[in-house]
């Protein structure tokens, strides 16, 4: 019985130390990555999460800025009544005044729009993500 109970003990000393041989010999970013503690997993999945949120955020405000822009650009253009040059004048019987009106209003009221987006865009991103973007108070 003894005999038998060495022989398990032996077994058991030979498989461990053969473990550890192995794990000593095992390198490279597969085997470092099963090693890492939870505290490093979470640090490195916070880090990727926090990356992408924060890519995605910033270029969502970049966008709310260009069609601003666009919305700004396409209301100081309705201005423009030389359709051809800039000797060229449109006739007043060709003018739509209620068309103009109408189109002037809804563009302002977009932009105005897009401005309150933008503000909450710009504070959002500052509370999640730091300081990076001026926000207007009045707005």
């Amino acid at each position: 019985m003894a005999t038998k109970k060495k022989v398990e003990e032996d077994q058991v000393d030979n498989v461990s130390q053969e473990d550890s041989e192995t794990a000593e010999e095992m390198k490279g970013a597969f085997f470092d990555s099963l090693k890492r503690n939870a505290t490093q997993i979470k640090k490195d999945r916070a880090l990727a999460i926090a990356e992408d949120a924060e890519t995605i955020f910033r270029r969502t405000v970049e966008d709310i800025e260009a069609d601003l822009k666009k919305m700004k650009r396409q209301r100081e253009n309705m201005l423009d009544m030389s359709p051809t040059s800039a000797i060229s004048l449109k006739l007043a019987e060709d003018f739509d005044s209620r068309g103009f009106v109408e189109e002037d209003i809804q563009l302002g009221c977009d932009i105005r729009n897009t401005e309150i987006k933008l503000n909450i865009a710009k504070h959002r991103y500052n509370y999640l993500f730091g300081e990076k973007y001026k926000v207007d108070q009045e707005v």
